[in-house]
Order: C-alpha cells, then sequence, then structure tokens
C-alpha cells in the first residue's frame, strides 16, 4: 500500500498525538498519507462524520483512530467508497479494532508491506420507511438496526415477516435486527446467539420479550425482513422508536411498516494480528 487516510476525532489530544506519529511514519518511508477533517453533518437527515469526497481517489486503506463507535461510523460513511479500513484502538473495549496502542509501528509495517487479509462484513439498509432518495444518505448499519419502544408504553407488539411471509409475533421491549458484526453487542446481552463474522446471516432477537419461549431467529443474509408495529392493548398506538448502530432515526407508530435487508454493499476490515475470532472475543468480553 501506498496511499492512505486517517479518520479520527482530532479533538481528542491522545488521537492527535497518533495521528501524527502515522503520519511521520508514513512520510520515512516515503508514503502518502492525509488526515480527513472530522466533523459532524447532516445529509438527508442521516449523520457523516467523514466527507468522502474529500479521500482522494488513490487512497488505498483508511486508518481509523478510536473505538468501535468510531470503527462503525466511518464503516457507515464509507459504505459506497469501497474502501478497507483499520482501526487502532484509543477507546476503551475495542473488539472492532485490531490494532492496539504499543503495537501501532508493527501494524503500519504490515500495511506498507501488504501483509494482511481483508474480511468483508455484511451490512443492514433499510429501504422503506426512511429510505431517502440519494442513496449515500440511506440508513446503513453495520452492527444492527433496534425497534424499541417509546414513551411510557410497557410492551410493543411487532410482527416480523420474513419475505411477507410470517415468521413470528413478538410482545417485548422491542426487536433487534443483528448482523454477525453487530452479534457480540446489544444482541449478544438480550441474550442473542454469537455467529462469527464471515457468517452471511441475520438474526432477530426480542428485547425482554413477555412469553418464556419466545427466542431469536438467524436468518439467511438474502432474506427481506419486514417489522410491522401491531397494537398490544385495545386503546392508544404503539409508539417505536428506530435507532441504526445507535443513531436515532426516528419514529414508527401502529400500521408502520421497516423493511431491512442486507445491501451490496460491505464493509472491508483489515485483518493483521493472526488472532482468531474466538481468542479475541475472549480477550474483549471477558473484560467486563
Amino acid at each position: 500500500m501506498e496511499h492512505f487516510c486517517i479518520i479520527t476525532n482530532s479533538d481528542k489530544s491522545a488521537n492527535h498525538d497518533m495521528a501524527k506519529h502515522i503520519m511521520e511514519y508514513m512520510d520515512k518511508r516515503g508514503k502518502q498519507c492525509i488526515i480527513l477533517e472530522n466533523r459532524m453533518y447532516s445529509s438527508a437527515g442521516i449523520r457523516h462524520f467523514t466527507d468522502v469526497s474529500k479521500i482522494p481517489g488513490n487512497t488505498e486503506c483508511a486508518i481509523v483512530l478510536g473505538g468501535d463507535g468510531t470503527m462503525i461510523q466511518a464503516a457507515i460513511d464509507l459504505v459506497h467508497r469501497e474502501l478497507p479500513i483499520i482501526g487502532v484502538n484509543t477507546g476503551n473495549l475495542g473488539f472492532l479494532t485490531e490494532v492496539e496502542r504499543n503495537n501501532v509501528d508493527n501494524a503500519l509495517e504490515k500495511l506498507v508491506n501488504n501483509n494482511y487479509e481483508i474480511e468483508n462484513r455484511i451490512m443492514l439498509k433499510e429501504i422503506s420507511y426512511f429510505k431517502q432518495p440519494d442513496s449515500r444518505s440511506s440508513c446503513y448499519a453495520l452492527n444492527d438496526i433496534v425497534v424499541s419502544k417509546r414513551g411510557g408504553i410497557r410492551l410493543i407488539t411487532v410482527k416480523v415477516f420474513l419475505n411477507n411471509e410470517l415468521a413470528d409475533i413478538y410482545r417485548a421491549d422491542g426487536i433487534i435486527i443483528s448482523t454477525p458484526t453487530g452479534s457480540t453487542g446489544y444482541n449478544l446481552s438480550a441474550g442473542g446467539p454469537v455467529l462469527v463474522p464471515h457468517l452471511k446471516a441475520v438474526i432477530v432477537t426480542p428485547i425482554c420479550p413477555h412469553s418464556l419461549n419466545k427466542r431469536s431467529l438467524i436468518v439467511d443474509a438474502s432474506d427481506r425482513i419486514t417489522l410491522e408495529i401491531g397494537q398490544t392493548k385495545d386503546t392508544g398506538k404503539d409508539l417505536a422508536v428506530v435507532a441504526a448502530d445507535g443513531r436515532n432515526v426516528g419514529g414508527l407508530a401502529t400500521g408502520d411498516r421497516l423493511v431491512i435487508e442486507v445491501p451490496h454493499a460491505v464493509t472491508q476490515i483489515i485483518k493483521l494480528s493472526g488472532i482468531g475470532f474466538y481468542e479475541r472475543m475472549r480477550e474483549k468480553l471477558n473484560q467486563a
């Protein structure tokens, strides 16, 4: 690799120092590297932090400084650039980030010597209710799309359709639609299963279901998932809020339908360490 860009929250001094170190490292080896301005802006109601139009066309890799949140946001912003990303953990857990701060130089050496692998991670996209005319501003998620109760409502009713066939009806605090990447996050906390990252499947997990026999569904990534907000009580509508990777997207009410699919776009994550998924899972999740 010859051309790099750095995505970081430069307001944090630790990230600023790390970005400067990476720039100097690349410059000594005759590589080109730029630091992208990190600022929040909105496009058709969707938040972004990286202006991808500022990334040169010959860029081969985005180095993301931060924690899992920064990695996820970078994946969303870069969804149409097909640009491999690698994370340097300057946050806390860093489950998605590949490199720890004390191992940066070794990781950079592997990058410039093309000693790496690329792992494709599937994403989620909402294609109906929150669809925008500009596909770059549509509702994408790397981890999960969550529909949860809103206001003082105790439960909501959510009907789950797979390819237009009713699969189940959940009365719960909400529903998590998770990718394998997101399976170790909210899905796991809600009692859902963990999937290996490369698996092309999606998990449907109820949040605190009001029934003992309601469990997660694992469906093929080619299946189209439709969530319809039902009505739990005879009077009054069920109210719900939708979040994509933790970003509040908007609200739903009884009768509204949300259609979720796995798009062709993927997140390309660079792997260097040789540490397997299960070893990383034991290491990171046992910290809690």
